[in-house]
């Protein structure tokens, strides 16, 4: 058994099936299939159950699994590292939460692309549990989501703090004017996202429950519909006047503990760590500090 062996498994335990894996690895599915039989000979196990849709991962398969895409991380980390030479260039993906990307990130970006024009920066926004998820995938090399993380895999550090603030339609009193009875609709992004958690919750110890959830897409669809009139959100306070204009919607403090969140970059501990992140990790410290200062 060998990592190429390997590389051979995790994409057919990946892809479901030999001739997926072959098309992936640029190969014809009859060396893959002799390659998984030489493997499984070599292990004395069966590593996968073959049916008409493909084939599953065994249990000995499932257990093999991690391994095989440990040792893919780790000779992906090594080929970066050898590359790496100190000098700031190649590709740099990382994640931040659309809040964040819309209020806090801009300038930075525009500064570190400008100041270092070789670096392919890379931005992807998700929810909080997509980007960890995506972290742990290695699929992007460190995401900005919201606080606290707790996970043995990973390393938070903690960036700055955002005061969160319920929105409503203008004329709104505010959150003593929800109930049960109001029939409360919360206009939101998709699941995972942690403040559409951290809103429930509030309404929840207000006795406010049997929520109707509109699900959408984007901040901007958010708003639109939060100043129509059609629900309540929770978001940062300080997207108000620099992304979207005063008076648009109503913004409502709330109690220090309902308001108060940091915002964490966190990254794989065993990842390694490029040229390009520590710049751009550099860089951004400085700007995201002064605004938890503010």
């Amino acid at each position: 058994m060998d990592a190429s062996d390997l590389k051979v498994f995790e994409a057919v335990a990946r892809l479901g099936g030999m001739g997926r894996a072959a098309a992936e690895l640029n190969t014809v599915q009859s060396n893959v299939t002799a390659r998984i039989r030489r493997l499984e000979d070599e292990l004395g196990a069966t590593l996968f159950e073959r049916h008409s849709r493909g084939v599953t991962p065994t249990s000995a398969g499932r257990r093999l699994l991690p391994y095989a895409s440990m040792v893919e991380a780790v000779l992906a980390d090594a080929r970066r590292a050898t590359l790496d030479d100190g000098d700031l260039a190649g590709a740099l993906t990382i994640g931040s939460l659309e809040t964040t990307a819309a209020l806090r990130l801009s300038p930075i970006l525009t500064s570190f692309v400008s100041t270092h024009p070789a670096v392919d920066l890379a931005l992807r926004t998700g929810t909080t549990c997509e980007l960890i998820e995506d972290v742990l995938a290695r699929r992007i090399e460190g995401a900005f989501v919201c606080g606290p993380v707790v996970h043995g895999e990973l390393e938070a550090e903690t960036v700055f703090r955002e005061e969160l603030a319920l929105l409503t339609a203008p004329g709104v009193d505010g959150i003593q004017a929800l109930s049960a009875e109001t029939g409360v609709k919360i206009v939101v992004l998709r699941e995972g996202c942690s403040y559409r958690q951290r809103l429930e919750d509030i309404l929840a110890r207000r006795g406010v429950v049997g929520l109707r959830r509109l699900e959408f897409g984007t901040l901007e669809a958010i708003i639109g519909c939060v100043a129509a009139g059609i629900g309540v959100t929770l978001l940062p306070r300080g997207l108000i006047g620099p992304v979207w204009r005063d008076g648009r919607v109503a913004v409502h403090p709330l109690a220090p503990r309902d308001a108060l969140v940091d915002t964490v970059f966190v990254r794989r501990r065993d990842g390694y760590v490029s040229s390009a992140l520590r710049a751009f990790l550099d860089h951004a410290r400085p700007a995201l500090t002064r605004v938890d200062a503010a």
